[in-house]
């Protein structure tokens, strides 16, 4: 990466204050062009911005931070200007037309500070979903990876990984025999340790579910209440509701948070064995389907007739001619709020229970699915009864931490990862 990039780095204008960061080799020639001095370094200045002919463009505050020492392991310039729409398109205007600089791609910044080591693949991850955090339990999780807490224990697992590499690598080396006898008698007990360990974070719940929310589908058949309880949840008139059977078509949903806990509620349409409208049909059918995705099944139908684990609603308790249940985990009334309050502290309980602990690092799919793969490889390892399989287990293990720090990794998932962030992070 030898070109240089420029992008605005701070909130859509108008604003007050807008940060216009640069990067690469040649962002101190562009403080010389547009503020015609570079400053000291990680020192402010308040300097006058002219562009090519001269013409000021405002007046900023600039900061020289030059690398390696720096957010992206480059020399960065800093423009903190006026936040108007106006200014900051004359500066982007004018940092553009200096040669060999251009304008930054979304994660760029960030995935040069992976690319030289300012951070790892885990710690970028974690980024990603701080950007993204919108309750605080999503915040804390996300502080916790990219502040460096999984990649500090994978380190760790890993440096114990290499010392029993070094041992196995000992014995085929210097010994008479491939035997595994020769090893430290507490060699495999330190191997199953750091196995068992891996296994206690992958029983942790994963980073899904705290990013996309605990997912409560709302089912049963037409006319059960659904989407007058939907849109009590989600405290909106998202769902249209009205007493003809079949109203909802297709499947609603809409994310919430209860105490700092992200929900994504789901309205289904009735389900019912034969319907004459096609369209109803095919809603039933992603009704359905909604009914595998779900993390809990909210059944507002026939008593025991839902899916397995789903709790038993029994709704509509306001109504005379309501169909009683004779063990509801709740009664609800979602017209006269009867048992609302109940329902929603039993919802956050539960979703709470199934969400990482506040502060605590959650895995996604593609850190789970290689900690998975060096479990296996460990517990293959116990039981090898040559140290050339064991040495190739090891190895196994040491490459799938590799991976969740990106130290092999490919460009296709890189830039899938780096495509979630904004322009100018």
């Amino acid at each position: 990466m030898h070109d240089t990039i420029f992008a605005l780095s701070s909130g859509a204008p108008p604003a007050a204050i807008a940060v216009v960061r640069i990067s690469g080799p040649k962002a101190g020639e562009a403080l010389l062009r547009v503020a015609g001095r570079v400053p000291e370094p990680r020192r402010t200045a308040y300097l006058r911005l002219r562009d090519a002919a001269g013409e000021t463009l405002d007046h900023a505050l600039v900061l020289w931070l030059p690398g390696p020492g720096t957010a992206t392991g480059e020399d960065i310039a800093e423009l903190h200007c006026h936040g108007g729409r106006a200014v900051v398109s004359a500066l982007e205007r004018a940092l553009a037309q200096i040669p060999e600089l251009r304008r930054a791609t979304p994660g760029e910044f960030t995935r040069r500070a992976f690319a030289n080591g300012r951070i790892d693949l885990a710690e970028a991850e974690g980024l990603a979903d701080l950007l993204s955090a919108d309750t605080e339990l999503q915040r804390r999780s996300a502080v916790a990876v990219a502040g460096g807490s999984l990649s500090r224990q994978i380190e760790e697992w890993r440096t114990q990984l290499l010392t029993a590499s070094a041992a196995v690598e000992a014995v085929l080396d210097f010994a008479d025999e491939d035997d595994v006898a020769l090893l430290p008698p507490e060699f495999i007990s330190q191997v199953d340790d750091l196995r068992a360990q891996i296994a206690d974070w992958l029983r942790r719940p994963k980073a899904e579910a705290l990013r996309e929310g605990f997912r409560v589908v709302l089912a049963g058949p037409p006319n059960a209440g659904k989407s007058t309880l939907f849109n009590v949840l989600v405290d909106s008139e998202a769902a249209i509701t009205a007493p003809i059977a079949g109203t909802t078509r297709d499947v609603l949903t809409k994310p919430v948070a209860m105490e700092g806990i992200p929900f994504l509620f789901a309205d289904t349409a009735g389900l019912r064995d034969e319907t004459g409208d096609t369209i109803e049909a095919i809603g039933v059918e992603r009704a359905r389907s909604e009914l595998e995705r779900a993390d809990l099944v909210l059944w507002l139908g026939p008593e025991g007739e839902g899916p397995t684990d789903a709790w038993e609603l029994e709704p509509q308790a306001d109504r005379a001619a309501h169909t009683p249940k004779r063990t509801p985990r709740h009664r609800v009334s979602a017209l006269t709020g009867e048992g609302m309050a109940g329902l929603q502290r039993d919802l956050i309980t539960a979703a709470r229970g199934a969400m990482p602990k506040p502060g605590e690092a959650a895995l996604n799919a593609r850190q789970h699915r290689l900690l998975s793969d060096a479990e296996a490889a460990l517990a293959a390892a116990g039981h090898a009864t040559n140290p050339l399989l064991l040495a190739e287990h090891l190895r196994l293990a040491r490459l799938s931490f590799d991976a969740l720090l990106g130290r092999t990794t490919t460009e296709d998932m890189l830039d899938a990862l780096f495509g979630r962030f904004c322009i100018g992070k």
